[in-house]
């Protein structure tokens, strides 16, 4: 009894990848399709949320440049490391990503420095 509840307790912990693995392996070697290996996703489905809840990479959306549209320029320009025309072209094409991939503090920190400049700002 007690092997079943630490066999459960693996793959309610399984990640996504662990999961899509399992179900590649029952279906080539065991023949089970992975319709079926769903059920065993559905169980597990506690994890794949607390991953989803963990994002550790944001990226900063310029949704508006807002009233101050020069001083929006200037920060994304400050902050990309991008010319003037650039940095303008980018604030023109708005939405657009200002920054990918980047931690959550300094996602955060971008947000509120372009927000205070007058943007309208999203973190994705």
């Amino acid at each position: 009894m007690a092997d079943l509840k630490d066999f459960a307790e693996q793959l309610v912990n399984l990640t996504v990848k662990e999961v899509n693995e399992l179900a590649d392996i029952l279906k080539e070697e065991y023949g089970i399709e992975p319709a079926a290996a769903a059920v065993a996703v559905a169980a597990g489905g506690g994890a794949a949320a607390e991953a989803a809840e963990e994002k550790t990479e944001f990226d900063v959306i310029l949704k508006a440049a807002g009233a101050s549209k020069l001083a929006v320029v200037k920060l994304v320009k400050e902050l990309t490391g991008l010319g003037l025309k650039e940095a303008k072209e980018m604030v023109d094409s708005a939405p657009k990503a200002i920054k990918e991939g980047v931690s959550k503090d300094e996602a955060e920190g971008l947000k509120s420095s372009l927000e205070e400049a007058g943007a309208e700002v999203e973190l994705k």
